[in-house]
């Protein structure tokens, strides 16, 4: 039963550009960063719960199918951004940011029905972040690629260093305990989208003290620290290269 419904789901997301939302029931929404009673590390409901258990990557594994469709077989994600790499990314993180879909705190309208639909409980969270967890680290992603790529990953280097690193750590390694993510090594495109919907309060999941450092970075800002963001390596390991060894 579980496979037909998660091979219908796949159809489906092969079916529907990646730009386009799902038709369908919206997500329940509940209140996130503008009201005043968010907690954005709250100790409670499905992420708790998954979080407690001990994830099967097998059962994953079938789960990550319908994943898998926009966010590629290999967990690369798109480099246009339109979909995070998520080879890499702490299993914490992925259990969060998919219970927050599935409860209606950020807002997601494409993956919210496969989030929902996918994965029904949380034995079946921590499974799917469990099989994530086993797959290598592309060694390709989305750059900056502008003509002055050097200068903005310069800038963006100071700003980070400035302000970013406390949380994300020196080389964007996040910190899975406190649930900040790995930010080294992802696209590009994806992370400048992030941060400019956290900066202007669209994203609502996003932690409070984040959205209060971020808010006074301009544009122009955003795109520098993103281009150094996407130019860290990151940590885990990396996929075998063309030539069949793996890059350090």
């Amino acid at each position: 039963m579980k496979m037909n419904k998660i091979l219908s789901l796949a159809v489906m997301a092969a079916l529907i550009p990646a730009t386009v939302a799902l038709a369908g029931p919206p997500a329940p929404v509940k209140h996130g960063i503008e009201s005043m009673d968010y907690k954005w590390n709250a100790q409670e409901g499905e992420k708790v719960e998954a979080l407690k258990l001990k994830g099967d990557a097998k059962n994953g594994k079938e789960t990550y199918e319908v994943c898998g469709a926009c966010h590629l077989p290999s967990g690369a994600g798109r480099p246009d951004g339109t979909f995070p790499q998520l080879a890499g990314q702490h299993a914490t993180v992925l259990i969060k940011q998919i219970a927050d879909i599935r409860e209606g705190l950020r807002d997601n309208p494409t993956m919210y029905p496969f989030a929902k639909e996918a994965m029904v409980n949380p034995q079946e969270l921590a499974d799917t972040a469990a099989y994530i967890q086993t797959l290598c680290i592309p060694t390709d992603h989305g750059k900056y690629e502008g003509a002055d790529a050097a200068t903005q990953i310069a800038k963006g280097k100071e700003l980070y260093e400035k302000q970013c690193k406390e949380c994300h750590g020196m080389n964007g390694e996040g910190n899975k305990e406190k649930f900040y993510p790995v930010i080294a090594g992802q696209h590009y495109k994806y992370l400048l989208r992030q941060m400019t919907e956290i900066r202007d309060g669209k994203r609502r999941n996003a932690n409070p003290d984040m959205v209060k450092i971020i808010k006074p970075y301009t544009n122009e800002q955003l795109v520098a620290i993103s281009a150094y963001q996407s130019s860290m390596s990151m940590p885990g390991a990396m996929c075998k290269d063309k030539t069949g060894s793996k890059k350090k």
